[in-house]
């Protein structure tokens, strides 16, 4: 990918649902086996700079979902565990921005610069990198530090996880946010 402007200082890491119960067979096969990793040294870089962290945790409502709050699987994964004073924003649906105060703590920080990884990327990557978009933030999301699981279409086609994340980038980049990887972003700093 292309090499990017260095990025403010504020730029917010937003590290979007990075749960142990992502990794139950209940969701199918998955791309992106080194996202973790990936979101893992940008936490790093992101720590070592200063730079504000967000974390969001998806309480899932549906009685079948590993990520229910009473359930093991609803833990972030040890890679991106939040610090102390690293916000943390717990949601029940796909955006981030819905039913949580994300939008109006970046606001009241004068942050206006969003770095999105986590997983998955059809989903709570694509509805809070759109909602971001369009609520006027500089948004970024990081290729190789999201993922994505097969899906089945309603017609009964199956994609597979690199078809779903590759289409699903596709349509978020140059309308809501730019998609680059690990490498150019790290660069930025």
């Amino acid at each position: 990918m292309n090499k990017m402007n260095p990025l403010p200082q504020n730029a917010v890491l937003l590290i979007i649902d990075v749960q142990k119960g992502l990794d139950d067979p209940y969701w199918g096969e998955r791309n992106n086996p080194q996202a973790e990793q990936n979101m893992a040294r940008l936490l790093a870089a992101w720590r070592q700079t200063a730079r504000p962290v967000f974390h969001v945790q998806h309480l899932s409502t549906n009685p079948a979902s590993p990520l229910r709050p009473d359930q093991p699987g609803c833990a972030i994964k040890d890679e991106v565990l939040p610090r102390q004073g690293e916000p943390l924003f717990q949601k029940r649906v796909n955006s981030a921005f819905i039913g949580t105060e994300l939008e109006h703590q970046l606001h009241q920080r004068g942050y206006d610069t969003l770095i999105i990884v986590g997983l998955t990327t059809p989903h709570c990557i694509s509805s809070t990198a759109r909602m971001a978009g369009n609520l006027g933030f500089h948004t970024w999301v990081v290729s190789d530090a999201t993922a994505a699981n097969e899906l089945s279409g309603p017609d009964g086609s199956t994609y597979t996880a690199e078809e779903v994340h590759s289409v699903s980038l596709a349509a978020l980049h140059g309308e809501f946010a730019t998609v680059v990887d690990t490498e150019a972003m790290l660069g930025a700093l």
